[in-house]
């Protein structure tokens, strides 16, 4: 979850340091205060388009920072996708300049595209802005999909299984229909494997020729070493001295240890003596046993250059090309054995779709009510939802239907695609009542609804407000708000101010506490005439909340 948003030289905000708790979490304030900018802060962190406007008059850069908390399955994902972390945080700078944008994560510099990609699975906006994942058609399906049984789980897999071995035999059909490139590809495979048969490699081979090749290419050095150090040893006479310094260690104990020595030393220089004369005797230059060696060499790690180093490896794909060229010899029989596989393949699939499709469209009878009665809850009077379904050219791992969510908002206009809800307020809305039904399903930890309020008052506002405290419960949700009803349900109030020396202007963010969100609630009721009844209706309104969360 978003734990901590830091923002500086960003439009009116000098400088703000926000740390956000678990639950809802409600700002508010006064108009123009300044409480969009935290949402456009946010996007840019996300990966939103950076406009040079967005500065501070009179700064060179902007600075936007979010941290946030990592569960297992998100830290999963962003292994996967190749981002490191300590201490189960993750932190996402940028930092935008006239010149150019910086995005940061953990201090590793990544693209928008990359950004966007990670901070997909973190958090989501509601309202007039781009992270919108249930505007996603292609997330449609995947949140049915979320409410159907786990008899769907079931047929799925086995789509899935399926459909890969299908695709892999329509690839072997393919792969060999072309009657002139599959002649060329059995020339080809003939050569292969008939050099690497030939080549017949032994583990370990190479290793050995190498050293009969490094002894070979050497051979004048080793002798003249050998023959010198021969020479010495041998005009070396150690004997007389050992016979004087015997005749002395009767004279004294110790010397007896020196005597010694000297024997073993003299038994050690004769037995090299022997041992190098048989080698140096033995020691002759095969020119065709080197030949031979060089060009052994040569076929070897020709072998290796052209199909693996690993010789385990060089052996698996002797048999794959093999087996490759008795199907390819064979390709009309094989071809028949395929289809009448594929065949088989094709109808338990189609199977497997229309049962996938009877289980989506019954369970979308139940969420389309739901849906709609979470619609109306929300003053949406007279309001239409629909889950359309329609058969896919191609059939897929997800089956064939492709599913598209359809709303009507007033008496008498057409179903339209979510995606053409235009009203910032109303899709806020609209998004809510979604989140309302599948906020058990939903992967998003942190959710932020923006223009939720818009034109909305009364029953309807309290019941905003019961819902985003009830999705709190499994999500972090936090909200801009300027109406009471909705921002006595939070668990953190936030309240977003504008202040000015005369020069310059400053929007300010500050955590309220007990008494100050008494106070806010009261402003929010009766603006900044906040007598002792406002105020005892702030306090009643809280305590009201308070049960009913």
């Amino acid at each position: 979850m978003l734990i901590e948003l830091h923002i500086k030289n960003l439009a009116l905000i000098k400088k703000a340091d926000i740390y956000f708790k678990e639950g809802l979490s409600v700002l508010s304030g006064e108009t123009g205060a300044g409480k969009s900018i935290l949402i456009d802060s946010i996007n840019l962190a996300l990966g939103a388009k950076a406009s040079k406007d967005i500065i501070r008059t009179g700064e060179n850069e902007g600075f936007v920072e979010l941290i946030f908390t990592l569960d297992e399955k998100r830290k999963e994902k962003l292994k996967n996708l190749d981002i490191s972390f300590e201490d189960d945080l993750l932190i996402i700078t940028r930092k935008i300049s006239n010149s150019r944008s910086v995005c940061r994560i953990n201090d590793e510099t990544v693209t928008l595209a990359k950004l966007r990609e990670i901070t997909d699975t973190l958090i989501d906006i509601h309202g007039q802005h781009e992270h919108q994942s249930l505007l996603s058609a292609g997330n449609n399906l995947v949140l049915l999909d979320s409410f159907c049984p786990e008899e769907l789980i079931t047929l799925k897999k086995s789509l899935s299984k399926n459909y890969g071995e299908l695709k892999t035999i329509n690839q072997k059909i393919q792969g060999g229909s072309d009657e002139r490139l599959r002649k060329r590809e059995i020339d080809i495979l003939n050569f292969e494997i008939s050099e690497i048969k030939t080549a017949d490699i032994k583990i370990n081979e190479e290793e050995e020729l190498e050293q009969i090749f490094k002894k070979s290419k050497n051979i004048s050095k080793i002798n003249d070493v050998l023959s010198n150090m021969l020479e010495d040893l041998e005009n070396e006479s150690i004997g007389n001295n050992i016979r004087e310094v015997s005749e002395i260690a009767a004279l004294d104990e110790e010397i007896e240890t020196i005597s010694s020595n000297l024997n073993t030393i003299e038994d050690l220089i004769s037995e090299t003596i022997h041992y190098t004369n048989r080698y140096l005797d033995s020691l002759e230059y095969n020119e065709k046993e080197y030949d031979r060696v060089i060009e052994r060499l040569d076929t070897i790690r020709h072998i290796k250059s052209k199909y693996s180093n690993d010789y385990k490896k060089i052996g698996e794909l002797l048999k794959e090309k093999e087996k490759r060229l008795e199907f390819l010899k064979d390709f009309e029989g094989e071809v028949r054995i395929l289809k009448e596989s594929a065949s088989r393949l094709e109808e338990s699939i189609l199977k497997e779709c229309t049962k996938i499709s009877e289980i989506r469209k019954n369970v979308a009878i139940t969420l389309t009510k739901r849906i709609k009665e979470e619609l109306e809850d929300l003053n949406f009077l007279g309001v239409e939802f629909e889950i359309k379904f329609t058969r896919k050219d191609k059939i897929s791992r997800d089956g064939y239907d492709a599913v598209e969510f359809l709303i009507s908002t007033n008496p008498g206009q057409p179903l339209k695609s979510l995606q053409m809800v235009a009203s910032g307020g109303e899709l806020s809305r609209i998004m809510l009542a979604l989140k309302s039904v599948f906020a058990n399903n939903d992967d998003i930890q942190t959710l932020i609804f923006d223009e939720i309020d818009s034109g909305i008052s009364g029953k309807t506002a309290v019941k905003v407000g019961e819902k985003l405290s009830n999705i709190s419960k499994g999500h972090q949700v936090l909200c801009i708000s300027h109406l009471p009803q909705i921002a006595v349900m939070a668990d953190q109030n936030l309240f977003i101010s504008k202040s000015t020396d005369g020069k310059t202007t400053q929007t300010n963010i500050d955590l309220l506490d007990k008494d100050g969100k008494i106070r806010e609630i009261a402003r929010l009721i009766g603006g900044n005439n906040l007598t002792e009844v406002v105020l005892k209706t702030a306090r009643e309104m809280i305590q009201e909340a308070d049960s009913r969360r």
